[in-house]
């Protein structure tokens, strides 16, 4: 899935899209999307910034239904979970961003993350909202791969898609590859990466369903714009095109990896 955080992309990219709610929400009229999508909730965003969610979860499904029925297409859309990056849980600076910092442990992060999941199940059973894995360590996905099992009765290896949390800074290393392989064992096979890039999908593409990337932009901020793209636009960080190209280029560098 192509990240994006231009939202009226969705009627226009016929590709499918992942947009974040946050971006979403200050929208009065919607999109119709052209192509299947799905709504990330923005919790990376709200734990750095806020240290803990400030969205409650019932205004989050009211935003959810009205994109369903307005935007249409929605595939499925993440909850409110926390991730467990130690920069989110202790706080501090990070590739230049500030973190508030929860000051909660991975345990309670992942009995959050599996509450969250079932409240919002409860308030909106007709909505696509999928379960996400959190953890640090490969044995922190397995023990919360447990906990939908022991806090709600959900077995993981049942779910059309588990979205999988807090890899995305080291989509490309060996960690990741473990925690992967990991749930494999276990048999949640039918994973979303969040945030993969293109080294991400060359490594470890052929254990994910599916993943996402606004990977382009921050490639694209770095290049001179497209040719013929220079009087629009002095980079082509926000472009339709070269996030299309890229596309492209990584769905061919995932197929020869598979």
């Amino acid at each position: 899935m192509l990240g994006s955080h231009q939202p009226g992309w969705l009627s226009r990219a016929r590709v499918p899209l992942f947009v974040s709610d946050r971006r979403l929400r200050v929208y009065k009229t919607l999109p119709v999307a052209a192509a299947p999508w799905a709504c990330d909730s923005g919790g990376f965003t709200e734990l750095q910034k806020y240290g803990r969610w400030t969205v409650t979860p019932a205004e989050y499904v009211a935003r959810l239904r009205r994109y369903r029925d307005h935007i249409g297409h929605l595939l499925w859309a993440a909850p409110q979970d926390w991730m467990c990056e130690p920069i989110v849980i202790g706080g501090g600076i990070a590739a230049g961003q500030r973190f508030a910092g929860t000051g909660l442990s991975v345990a309670e992060h992942q009995r959050r993350t599996v509450a969250n999941y079932a409240q919002l199940r409860d308030l909106a059973p007709d909505l696509p909202i999928i379960p996400v894995v959190q953890g640090w360590q490969p044995d922190d996905y397995l023990r919360c791969v447990d906990l939908y099992q022991s806090m709600i009765g959900l077995d993981l290896t049942t779910v059309p898609l588990v979205g999988l949390g807090s890899v995305c800074r080291r989509q490309g290393t060996r960690d990741a590859g473990l925690i992967l392989r990991a749930l494999h064992l276990r048999g949640v096979r039918r994973l979303h990466g969040f945030g993969f890039k293109v080294l991400g999908l060359a490594e470890h593409g052929h254990l994910l369903t599916s993943a996402d990337s606004m990977a382009w932009s921050i490639d694209a901020r770095r290049r001179p714009p497209l040719p013929g793209h220079a009087a629009r636009h002095k980079n082509c960080a926000n472009c339709l095109t070269y996030a299309l190209n890229w596309a492209t280029t990584v769905r061919a560098t995932a197929r020869k990896a598979a």
